[in-house]
């Protein structure tokens, strides 16, 4: 699939049973990490319109920006610093409805309002984390927690 226009309907958990069988496709037979990521980022920003969504990858003893769709972003990530740091140290998903209560929030942009990032765990160990932002509060409910924790299974399970 070299080309696709996505567009979703009905409610979130449809929507999100609609998008993760696109996901798969995109991603069948191609082997680079890189390129995977980076098509489940776009299909993920233009499925949902998330103002930002990312993948940050575990290089050491931090967090190194992998592929995302949005605006710049933070670069590097220590373990247990904002989201991103502790979701991987905690190895567990978390949901943030709003990111100035989340204590040791890394603003990399203002406009961020609500987070949700789900690790990537391969072998017990995290590879890497998903991170998806939202410009309204409490945009994350437990569908996306349900859904995003099932898509990065599915990705952990590839990569």
């Amino acid at each position: 699939m070299a080309e696709a226009t996505i567009q979703l309907s009905g409610t979130k958990a449809e929507q999100y049973e609609q998008l993760l069988p696109i996901i798969q496709s995109l991603a069948d037979g191609e082997e680079d990490v890189i390129a995977n990521l980076a098509n489940v980022s776009a299909a993920l920003k233009q499925g949902f319109g998330f103002f930002w969504v990312g993948f940050y990858l575990v290089k050491a003893d931090e967090l190194v920006l992998g592929p995302f769709q949005g605006p710049i972003a933070c670069t590097r990530i220590k373990k247990g610093r904002g989201v991103c740091g502790t979701a991987w140290q905690e190895k567990s998903a978390i949901l943030v409805p709003n990111v100035d209560e989340f204590p040791g929030h890394i603003a990399c942009s203002s406009a961020s309002k609500s987070e949700i990032v789900v690790p990537l765990i391969k072998n017990n160990t995290v590879i890497g984390v998903l991170d998806v932002d939202s410009d309204r509060l409490n945009d994350f409910d437990e569908t996306d927690m349900l859904f995003l924790t099932q898509l990065c299974t599915w990705l952990s399970g590839i990569l």
